[in-house]
């Protein structure tokens, strides 16, 4: 593998210490990127806790989808958002309401709010924003061979 920027240091360090991984917008599409990337990151060992009020109850990678994050009884390490921008400052409260905090808030690729990424930055969370969990998995040599 290529030598690391200091970014993707940053981004590796995240990946490997975040295996559990809410997963905000999840979808049962097989299709959608709100699908198969959290399945990807299921079948590289991740715990996935699907997060869509439209499918609450329903049971995906082992694990029944909840309404919110805030549902959410158990320590996460990683938020990973598939909503798109314009609904972003509708979920910081949600973030802000988990216990613990997250320690960090991954925006999907194509998503990106600055005036969100500050507030959560500003309750101490990492925020990552415009870039694919499954891409940089894969980029940085993370994953099984295939």
């Amino acid at each position: 593998m290529a030598r690391l920027t200091p970014e993707d240091q940053a981004i590796r360090d995240l990946l490997t210490t975040s295996p559990t991984v809410a997963v905000l917008g999840i979808h049962t599409a097989t299709e959608k990127p709100a699908f198969y990337v959290p399945e990807y990151l299921f079948d590289e060992g991740y715990r996935i806790l699907g997060v869509n009020p439209t499918l609450e109850g329903e049971v995906l990678f082992g694990q029944p989808i909840r309404a919110t994050l805030a549902a959410i009884t158990e320590p996460v390490d990683l938020v990973d958002v598939f909503r798109l921008a314009q609904h972003l400052p509708g979920h910081v409260a949600d973030i802000l309401a988990m216990t613990p905090l997250p320690k960090v808030v991954w925006f999907q690729l194509g998503i990106r709010n600055d005036a969100v990424a500050r507030q959560l930055e500003a309750a101490g969370i990492t925020v990552v924003q415009d870039r694919c969990t499954l891409a940089d998995h894969q980029r940085m040599g993370l994953g099984a061979p295939r």
